[in-house]
């Protein structure tokens, strides 16, 4: 038992135990000292303030009853009475109207009524009436009737306020409803108008615009005229003929008396001299009596307590020292519930990692099994029976779609999102949002698939609009960066259709068009031959180069590409002609003695880009940077004009022209002979026969593909007439030109 005391976590057990009573014997001890007597005092306090605020709100009333009369008085229907007694009611109707504008202002009015001295008409918010059977039809008192008015406002007297009063209000002929009204009269001593008016004030309107429900629990209020008259008052009885005279009112308009059980607080309006009389208990009774069964209460919970502390402490022991013991801790000394606490974190961090670590194998399986599905080969029975496990989460409609997604940013080097996987799930969560069941995976560099389920084959037209919409809205999320993307046909849910569903989606790019939208339907792919390749500009494109004309040749590159463009020709065709223009102008700077490792990075740069590019912009930009640095390495340069690189290319470029020896050897700045003698060393062949060769291959590709005479294609390739072209031609081919054509031909 000794051991067990002395133990220090059935000390930590008895004293957190014994912290809580303290806090229980602190908590009960404030509360005794602010017994129900200090409770009483602060909220009799605030119910003075809350007083003070309703007396206030009764003085803004009336002032604006005051000014709704003042508003009547001043509206211009004075002369609506006509000299034979016969009334305008077409004013009349108008200050109706007027009436019910001001009504419909100030809640707690219950209507408002105008009268003249010298009819019996009663103008009202809802409408006219006669007088007499208004205050019989529609408001009826038995003292308040249509006589006691109209003897009222035949005399002089103030302002006068009448006293809260029960009245019969009908709605229609039949059906009544008490209320509770006061009757404000305006004075006529001093008459600012010729109409009569009386305001009805509702009363419980009134006392629910002032919070009466704010007043302190028990308490009454009683409202009095300067006259001492009461007007309201929320308690019947209220005997207040003895407290009067014992009242009288100080500096600041408030005084207090207490009676018996009760205190009465007096307040003076500022306003209006009314007198507000708050009634409210002096004290609660057998006050004593509750003290002392409250102190009685408070020790023996502390007693309790206390014992119940001691056994609690020896009774959860033994389940501390085995939760201890679960964690690994159960012989270690020390701080019992530290050590509960650090084992409860280290269980939670170990969870969390390893749900972490589960969800991302799933993943990778999940992805594993999908790139293999793609597959056309077979794979092991092992193999197949653990990616089985997988297809139903792929499978769940009866057919599919497969979408493939490539971002485009325009800034080659940065990417529009944060991650990889961040617009995976983005594109996933994008899917789900429009009900799409849907599977995403990353492709490689900034391509994604998607296997989207499909309910019936028929619902694929209206999928696809919607992909449509939801790809477009997805780019314009994305900032600086453009989709594209392909769309499979409809295949059966079997794990042998994703590869046909993925072939599909992987050749569709290529047969993209240039206009096309952002999806590209593989069902909808014609192939069309429609490129514009002008070979002449082509050609003439490598001389303006290697002659330094930049602005002719970067307009040469942008006339062929934006026809190509206009033509909508696919993506495919438009790479063909790109690589056809760069390889011309490469050979140009091929012969202006480039390194050919910088050409071999600069081709596989060109190549890299027209794969990635995401429009002809990109393209065109490549192609007029490289046309403009090719052209001025030619006109910067002074190279050596005897260069078997310069000397080949201008061949080639102007072998449709007079290349006489003499010709030569002006543009490379040497003699005949010389030129001659180098020409032959350097080549292997004399000038004439390498310039026929040359002249010959274009020629025989000219009678192949064009349908221009003999005649035409030998001053084409720089023969003065077709003689001297067909006599070359059949010397070194052994047939004519026309029979070559009609072999090729046939």
């Amino acid at each position: 038992m000794k051991r067990i005391v002395t133990n220090a976590g059935l000390l930590q057990i008895f004293f957190a135990l014994l912290l809580v009573i303290t806090v229980m014997f602190v908590s009960n001890y404030i509360v005794y000292k602010n017994s129900i007597s200090g409770i009483y005092d602060k909220v009799t306090q605030n119910n003075a303030l809350i007083m003070r605020s309703i007396i206030q709100s009764f003085d803004n009333s009336f002032r604006t009853v005051n000014n709704v009369i003042h508003s009547v008085h001043g509206l211009r229907y004075d002369d609506s009475i006509q000299s034979d007694g016969r009334m305008k009611m077409s004013e009349i109707y108008m200050m109706q109207e007027q009436l019910a504008s001001l009504l419909s202002n100030v809640d707690y009015l219950e209507d408002i009524i105008v009268f003249y001295d010298h009819s019996n008409l009663a103008v009202t918010s809802r409408g006219t009436s006669d007088l007499h059977t208004l205050f019989t039809s529609k408001y009826r008192h038995e003292v308040y009737d249509a006589e006691y008015w109209r003897s009222l406002t035949s005399t002089k007297h103030e302002l006068k306020t009448f006293p809260a009063a029960d009245y019969r209000v009908y709605s229609d002929g039949t059906q009544f409803k008490n209320k509770r009204l006061i009757a404000i009269v305006d004075g006529n001593k001093f008459r600012l108008s010729s109409k009569n008016i009386i305001m009805l004030v509702n009363v419980e309107a009134l006392m629910k615009h002032v919070d009466q429900k704010a007043m302190l629990p028990g308490a009454s209020l009683i409202v009095m005229d300067q006259a001492r008259n009461i007007l309201l008052s929320t308690e019947e009885s209220f005997g207040l003929m003895e407290i009067l005279n014992d009242v009288y009112f100080k500096a600041g308009n408030e005084t207090s008396v207490t009676r018996e059980n009760f205190e009465y607080n007096f307040y003076k309006s500022d306003y209006n001299a009314f007198i507000y009389i708050d009634k409210v208990p002096y004290q609660f009774q057998n006050i004593d009596s509750v003290n002392q069964a409250n102190r009685i209460i408070m020790f023996t919970g502390i007693l309790c307590a206390l014992l119940l502390s001691g056994l609690l402490s020896i009774y959860l022991y033994k389940p501390v020292k085995r939760i201890l013991q679960l964690f690994g801790e159960g012989h270690v000394k020390g701080n019992d519930f530290r050590k509960i606490h650090s084992g409860i974190l280290r269980i939670q961090s170990e969870n969390d990692s390893y749900r972490k670590q589960l969800e991302l194998v799933d993943a990778e399986m999940r992805k594993v099994v999908f790139f293999q599905s793609l597959d056309a080969f077979p794979h092991t029975e092992e193999q197949d029976a653990l990616l089985r496990r997988h297809y139903p989460d792929f499978f769940r409609k009866k057919y599919f779609i497969m979408l493939y997604l490539e971002a485009v940013p325009e800034q080659k080097d940065r990417l529009p999102f944060d991650s990889i996987e961040a617009f995976e799930a983005r594109l996933r969560e994008s899917l789900s949002s429009e009900r799409m069941h849907a599977e995403v995976f990353h492709h490689g560099n900034l391509r994604f698939l998607a296997m989207i389920g499909l309910d019936q084959s028929s619902g694929r037209e209206t999928l696809l609009r919607r992909l449509g919409h939801l790809v477009l809205r997805f780019e314009k999320e994305l900032s600086n960066c453009a989709l594209r993307g392909s769309v499979s046909r409809t295949y059966e849910s079997q794990v042998s259709n994703c590869a046909k569903a993925y072939d599909d989606v992987l050749h569709a790019s290529p047969y993209r068009k240039m206009k096309d939208a952002i999806l590209l339907d593989v069902e909808t792919i014609r192939y069309e031959w429609n490129v514009y390749f002008p070979f002449e500009r082509v050609e003439k494109l490598s001389n303006l180069l290697l002659n330094g004309r930049r602005d002719e040749a970067v307009e040469i590159v942008r006339e062929t590409l934006r026809e190509n463009l206009e033509r909508n020709v696919h993506r495919n065709q438009l790479r063909h002609v790109a690589n056809a223009i760069f390889f011309s102008m490469l050979q140009v700077a091929e012969g202006n003695g480039n390194d050919r490792q910088a050409l071999y990075r600069l081709e596989l740069d060109f190549q890299r880009m027209v794969e990635g590019a995401s429009g002809i912009a990109d393209i065109e930009e490549a192609l007029v940077r490289l046309a403009a640095t090719v052209a001025s390495q030619s006109q910067g340069e002074q190279r050596s004009k005897l260069n078997p690189s310069f000397i080949s290319q201008y061949i080639d470029l102007h072998y449709m022209e007079n290349l006489y020896l003499d010709h030569m050897a002006e543009v490379l700045e040497t003699t005949p002979k010389y030129f001659s003698n180098y020409f032959k060393k350097t080549f292997g062949v004399n000038y004439v026969e390498y310039l026929n060769k040359v002249r010959l291959s274009h020629a025989k590709e000219l009678l192949k593909d064009s349908s221009l005479t003999v005649a035409e294609i030998g001053e084409k390739t720089g023969y003065l007439n077709s003689s001297t072209f067909t006599t070359t031609f059949k010397k070194y081919y052994g047939i004519s030109p026309s029979e070559y054509r009609k072999r090729q031909v046939s």
